[in-house]
Formats: C-alpha cells, sequence, structure tokens
C-alpha cells in the first residue's frame, strides 16, 4: 500500500518528482510533478518511493518515456531492476535497520542523500558513507545498513540493466536472499 508521506519524522516532508519537456513551439517546460508515494518494506523499516523508470535508450518522443513509466508502475510488476531500462528510486531506512544480502543483474548508483549509511558486502568489508557519498554497485552481494540509532537516513538509487556477470567462470544472478517477503523479481532475471 502506497503513502504520500516520508517515514522517518527527520526527512524533508515534501518530496517531489519533476519532469520536463517541451510546449509546441520547443520551449522547455515542467511537464509534470508529482508528490512521492512510499511503499513500506520489512513492517516500515524501510520505504521505497519509485521515481521513475525507462527503456535504454529513452525515446521522449510523443512522450513514450512517460508513457512507459507510467504503465509499468501501473503494472504492479516492476522488481528492483528493469530488464533493458534503468530505475531511480529514493529508499528510506529506519534507525539501526539493515536490509538483507541481497544482489541484482545491474549496474547501480548509490547516493547517500542523508547519513550516514553503510555499504555491507558479503567479503565482510563494511564502508561507512557520508551525504553526497556515492557507490557504484557493480552486481556484487551486499546490504545497507543505518548504523544511526536515532536517524533515519535516505539514499537513492539508479539500477541500470546490465549483461549476466561471470566470475571464473560462474554466473552470478540477481539473488534476494532470505526475508524479501513482499519484494518481486526484477524482469531482467532470465538472460
Amino acid at each position: 500500500m502506497s503513502s504520500n508521506s516520508e517515514f522517518g519524522t527527520d526527512l524533508p516532508k515534501t518530496t517531489k518528482t519533476y519532469l520536463t519537456g517541451h510546449d509546441a513551439e520547443g520551449k522547455s517546460i515542467v511537464k509534470q510533478s508529482h508528490s512521492a508515494s512510499w511503499d513500506p518494506i520489512d513492517g516500515g523499516k524501510m520505504g521505497f518511493n519509485q521515481i521513475y523508470t525507462n527503456n535504454f535508450m529513452a525515446d521522449m518522443n510523443d512522450d513514450a518515456d512517460i508513457k512507459f513509466n507510467d504503465e509499468t508502475n501501473a503494472g504492479g510488476k516492476l522488481g528492483l531492476v528493469s530488464r533493458g531500462g534503468a530505475v531511480c528510486r529514493m529508499v528510506d531506512f529506519s534507525p539501526s535497520y539493515e536490509c538483507i544480502y541481497h544482489r541484482t543483474k545491474s549496474m547501480d548508483y548509490g547516493i547517500c542523500l542523508k547519513g550516514p549509511m553503510e555499504l555491507v558486502l558479503d567479503d565482510g568489508s563494511v564502508t561507512r558513507l557520508q551525504t553526497g557519498d556515492v557507490v557504484v554497485q557493480r552486481a556484487t552481494m551486499h546490504a545497507w545498513r543505518n548504523p544511526s540509532t536515532d536517524s533515519w537516513a535516505r539514499m537513492i538509487y539508479v539500477l541500470q540493466d546490465s549483461k549476466p556477470l561471470f566470475v571464473n567462470g560462474k554466473k552470478l544472478g540477481e539473488d534476494y536472499g532470505d526475508g524479501t517477503e513482499g519484494l518481486k523479481s526484477s524482469d531482467n532475471v532470465d538472460e
């Protein structure tokens, strides 16, 4: 169930997305704007705001990209990654929350909007991010942790579909791990 309010009381309350475009004369305009719609994950300890998704290369002629985004989101089948495309979402993490280890078949850009946050890898390493830091996530098994005991954290992720990854001849595909009820499988996993 989606909500129009963010989860953390210490995060900005008015999150909006603005889509630009062109008028009939080719002048730049703000074509649309919409308020965030948040989906609770793991009992509300984490929240997803699906910002935009599209194919690669995006087709903006006759607003094809907007139609694709609207149809994909309305269909309710979008996983973390979209086949042949990119997904942009904002994610809020409650204090002391750590999501499960997972891997997607994608190259992800994680931008820390309000930290600190920690990137936890399956080799045991932990990398602390501060506000403004960026992680380029290259299909590794990882988790995200909010180390604060009293403040919510916020990240933006852009996930771009990728070719299958092989390490020493072994194909490493999407793996959501255990405890992922409510997360839909990505539609790019059978490649």
